[in-house]
């Protein structure tokens, strides 16, 4: 499209504009898939968000203004530096393992798409939210049998309501050590910081070679001590294992190092390897899946059970299937599980698109799911409507990124969000005035957590937009993280296949 001639290009966006208000779809294309949405907007502020969840000093270019520093003294009972990093969700705790995953998301993102968000002046805010959590899995990497896993206990601190400025909770330090490992958490690290040091290997090769060097070394520890990782039970349980976690990382440095010893350890242990229907910071499956069908799509035909297993997952979650098996809501939104669905939703879609990028760029018409073929551009247009969904799109009319849009959540399950800023309130609020005054208020959030992505709506596309549902009203780092991925692919659809077209009918408060 973008190598012919200046008359044909004058053509293709009449058509185009036209096609967009007579409403016409043109599906198979995707040639100029409008969209009222400004989906460099969705990118700025969805990577805007992680400065929300800052945990330890902050920059003084720090956009979010109404967060504060806090805990400073993390890890100075056991004489370890373990401050900074990101608070998990709308708690005070750090939880390394889905911290690492978050982190992996976005160096995927910034691997795959770093044109587009580079086009979008995002590259250098992305990068600086990988390293907040990078640097703290450094320090957490205290010597090569040691990994600090966890800051916070998750009890205490869910029987409270402050604000992360505030917090007087236990600061309890979680590890894996060679005595008590815990494979996933040492191999979603490793995957992590390898997959960053592809992000940082030509901006700071110094940085970038750190990376790497501390990720082989974290991948040694995973896989000589195996034990499934315990310690963030109740709230992060290990329920695939850590086969997965092991080929995950195990691609990454592959990808990161090229060294045939990775190659070699995916081909002995592809028995693994399982066709699933999640993509999860439990589940890694299918995203070791998809980056060795690119591999295998690059001449490796080695790894067709790879290839293979990637596929079923796309068959899986396509609508219309003839092996479907995750439900749509009536609104048309992916539903696997009814607890902060969305992270599901986005995770599936960032694996559809990439996937399909693959597909495009090995000249591959598509996916056979039995007697049903799906082509690039449908599985695409159908990653597409997920995000779209989430942006408005949806029976509620409403977005589920907060500051998106007219409407979206107001009462975020977010306790910086909820309680006024330090900098307006600097007077103490403690666990249970934070409950009594702030968490039972039926007043909107003082603080715009801008970018949170909520858990989303219910298996009848209702959202009760109401503090106390954390299901579906709490945000995470790897919803936000996964969104990253997904929102860039669309960025890079915009541009390439719409001639960038002018967007019509946008919501009132994005950038024209």
């Amino acid at each position: 499209m973008k190598h012919c001639g200046v008359v044909l290009r004058v053509l293709v966006l009449l058509v185009c504009v036209s096609s967009i208000h007579n409403g016409l779809a043109m599906e198979e294309e995707g040639l100029c898939s409008s969209s009222a949405y400004d989906y460099g907007d969705a990118l700025g502020k969805a990577i805007l968000f992680f400065e929300g969840q800052r945990s330890g000093k902050l920059p003084s270019r720090q956009k979010v203004k109404w967060r504060g520093d806090s805990a400073l003294s993390d890890g100075h009972t056991e004489k370890v530096n373990l401050i900074g990093g990101y608070y998990d969700a709308g708690d005070n705790v750090k939880f390394g393992w889905p911290m690492a995953f978050s982190v992996s998301l976005l160096s995927w993102a910034a691997i795959e798409y770093k044109k587009e968000i580079s086009s979008a002046n995002q590259l250098h805010h992305l990068r600086t939210a990988i390293r907040w959590g990078t640097d703290l899995i450094l320090r957490a990497h205290s010597s090569p049998t040691t990994l600090y896993t966890q800051v916070g206990d998750g009890n205490s601190d869910h029987q409270c309501w402050e604000r992360p400025e505030d917090m007087d909770t236990p600061r309890t330090l979680y590890k894996i050590t060679s005595e008590s490992p815990g494979t996933e958490a040492a191999a979603e690290a490793a995957a992590a910081l390898s997959a960053a040091s592809i992000v940082f290997k030509r901006v700071n090769s110094n940085y970038s070679t750190r990376l790497l060097n501390q990720s082989q070394s974290l991948f040694e520890f995973a896989d000589k001590y195996r034990k499934s990782y315990s310690d963030s039970c109740p709230f992060y349980c290990s329920y695939s294992g850590y086969q997965d976690e092991l080929l995950w990382a195990a691609a990454w440095l592959h990808r990161a190092s090229r060294e045939k010893k990775y190659l070699s350890y995916v081909l002995s242990n592809q028995g693994w390897s399982q066709a699933v229907s999640e993509f999860s910071w439990d589940n890694k499956f299918v995203g070791a899946q998809t980056l060795l069908a690119k591999e295998f799509y690059g001449g490796k035909k080695n790894l067709t059970k790879f290839k293979s297993d990637a596929e079923s997952f796309i068959c899986a979650v396509m609508p219309r299937s003839s092996s479907v098996q995750i439900r749509t809501t009536p609104g048309g939104l992916l539903y696997i599980r009814d607890s902060s669905n969305l992270q599901y939703v986005l995770s599936s879609s960032t694996v559809l698109f990439i996937y399909t990028k693959t597909l495009i760029s090995s000249h591959v018409n598509g996916v056979q799911c039995g007697s049903v073929h799906f082509s690039a551009s449908q599985i695409k247009k159908f990653a597409k409507s997920q995000v779209d969904y989430i942006l408005g799109n949806n029976p509620m009319n409403m977005s589920y990124m907060v500051g998106f849009g007219s409407k979206y959540p107001k009462q975020l399950h977010h306790r910086g969000s909820s309680i006024p800023s330090i900098k307006v309130h600097p007077a103490e609020v403690d666990c249970n005035e934070g409950f009594s005054k702030y968490y039972s208020s039926s007043e909107p959030n003082p603080n715009t957590h801008v970018g949170a992505i909520v858990g989303g709506p219910d298996l009848n596309d209702h959202f009760n937009d109401v503090r106390s549902d954390y299901s579906h009203a709490e945000p995470a780092t790897y919803i936000n993280a996964a969104f990253v991925g997904s929102v860039a692919a669309l960025l890079a659809e915009s541009k390439e296949e719409c001639l960038q077209l002018p967007q019509i009918n946008k919501p009132a408060n994005m950038a024209s």
